[in-house]
């Protein structure tokens, strides 16, 4: 038992719920993963995410969907939720695709919420973004005025203001943690470094949304990882809303430099095409609150976390390039079903 007991990870199987459940697993928690692995990326990448885990008698999978699940029996013996289900994605939130998102990022969020309430956690944890600044951040923080600039920041921001609601009015002890710009290994096909690598490890020219002067607060998976987990035990002002960042905000051609250079790959050219809506100028963290409450600050550089996940890549294509190695066994098996 760790030291809230039994703790449920929604969103358990994807880039930074995997990294989370390995962590709370390897520091003696006891974890209950859910996860409706749908296709926003491929599901067997994050199949493989959690595949190592399903071993460990400290770690039970449920492959469900929080808009469907019997939410009674998830959350039994629960003392914590760690809440980082969502839709992601700021350039595939507009259109048709928003109710989705307003399925997955508000409408899910609530009905968790609604089943945790009256249940005496001890904390719930809501996996927020930087996306709810939109442009103009630091200017927006200062005045207490995020205003997004996508729908995918808008059921961010709405996500937050429900955790917001619920501790204020039943007293749930809850925090919103904005997450800025995670890298690092499993990170999703979409996101900026992963399609940097696999194109420069193909030799094909990476592409660049925009001029690439937009600066990103960079964040490692590792640091955010460790926030959310300190997040679950520390002493927190009531819905505490916290940045988790780097500090250290750099401009997309200086990721893309960084990684050429670790790749050794200088030869290889890059295209670009028009910014994509919803991308703001510049997004930097204010990691004051996180430090002061959470006793935490970021520990791995923007060069060292790149090395990283140029090293995951690497490593899955040699696995891929060997005889399958994922289980064929159906995935509810490995909860006792």
């Amino acid at each position: 038992m760790g030291p809230l007991g039994h703790v449920l990870v929604t969103g358990a199987a994807g880039f930074i719920g995997s990294q989370l459940c390995a962590a709370l697993v390897a520091r003696g928690w006891s974890v209950r993963g859910l996860d409706a692995f749908n296709d926003f990326y491929d599901p067997l990448a994050k199949r493989r995410n959690v595949e190592h885990l399903l071993e460990s008698p400290a770690f039970d999978l449920l492959p469900a969907d929080l808009a469907t699940a019997a939410l009674d029996e998830v959350l039994d013996d629960v003392d914590a939720v760690a809440h980082l289900a969502g839709e992601p994605g700021v350039s595939t939130s507009w259109g048709p695709a928003f109710p989705r998102y307003v399925d997955r990022n508000v409408l899910a969020t609530q009905r968790l919420l609604e089943a945790v309430c009256s249940r005496g956690l001890r904390r719930f944890v809501f996996a927020s973004s930087s996306s709810v600044y939109g442009a103009g951040n630091d200017v927006l923080r200062a005045r207490g005025e995020p205003r997004p600039t996508s729908p995918y920041g808008v059921t961010k921001l709405a996500g937050e203001a429900l955790v917001g609601s619920y501790a204020y009015s039943f007293g749930l002890p809850a925090v919103s943690l904005r997450y800025f710009s995670v890298y690092g290994p499993r990170q999703r096909p979409d996101m900026a470094a992963h399609r940097f690598i696999e194109a420069l490890l193909d030799g094909r020219p990476p592409t660049v949304f925009g001029d690439g002067t937009q600066v990103r607060d960079y964040t490692y998976v590792g640091d955010v990882v460790d926030a959310t987990m300190r997040a679950l035990t520390a002493d927190l002002p009531p819905a505490a809303v916290l940045d988790i960042a780097s500090a250290s905000p750099v401009d997309v051609r200086t990721l893309l430099a960084t990684l050429r250079e670790l790749m050794s790959a200088d030869d290889v050219p890059v295209t670009s095409c028009e910014a994509r809506r919803g991308d703001v100028p510049r997004t930097a963290g204010d990691i004051s609150m996180a430090q002061e409450w959470l006793g935490w600050s970021p520990t791995v550089d923007l060069r060292t976390g790149l090395a990283r996940q140029i090293e995951w890549h690497r490593g899955l294509r040699e696995q891929w390039s060997a005889p399958h190695h994922l289980t064929d066994r159906p995935l509810a098996a490995a909860t006792g079903d």
